[in-house]
């Protein structure tokens, strides 16, 4: 076990985390780790394990993912879909159809409107990407139980949910 210091102690303070903390305290310890699991994440990037590891960014897998999961759409509704403005979109599309990963496409019904659509090779690689960020979530979730998994993964879903609905509520820009 590593040791513990003010990036790994489950308190702010470095030490254990009492039993029953207080409201604040809880607060106070919650912020502390979601600022670390941020830096973690950023750091290696959840990028998977092998050579794909780190092979794509963050922006170009979710923007992927949304296109994969939701089928071709105009830059608005994956701009709005994502809680982003349309110029970032435009910018962060820009290199995945330059390297063949998101083609530009006729709208079905209106063949004067455009939209992005996963390409059979950004389908490939989103998938490639896919099972090493699968093999990484293994590796790291390791000693953890089924159960453990679901509830973090319900938790943490449910933690970006609010987060979303904050942010689409106060209207704040999001970069990513």
């Amino acid at each position: 076990m590593p040791p513990q210091d003010m990036t790994t102690a489950a308190s702010p303070s470095g030490g254990a985390a009492p039993e029953h903390p207080g409201p604040d305290r809880l607060l106070d310890s919650l912020q502390h780790q979601v600022a670390v699991f941020a830096r973690r994440a950023e750091q290696t990037r959840l990028g998977g394990v092998g050579q794909v590891r780190n092979s794509m960014d963050r922006a170009a897998y979710l923007l992927l993912n949304r296109l994969d999961k939701e089928g071709p759409m105009g830059v608005k509704a994956l701009a709005a879909g994502m809680g982003i403005d349309s110029s970032t979109v435009t910018r962060q599309v820009a290199p995945l159809v330059d390297t063949g990963l998101v083609k530009r496409t006729s709208h079905p019904e209106d063949g004067r409107a455009v939209v992005l659509q996963l390409s059979p090779r950004g389908q490939a690689r989103l998938e490639e990407v896919r099972a090493s960020r699968r093999e990484l979530m293994s590796q790291v979730t390791d000693g953890w139980t089924q159960e453990e998994r679901d509830t973090f993964c319900t938790l943490l879903t449910r933690f970006n949910g609010s987060l979303a609905a904050r942010q689409a509520a106060y209207q704040l820009p999001q970069n990513d």
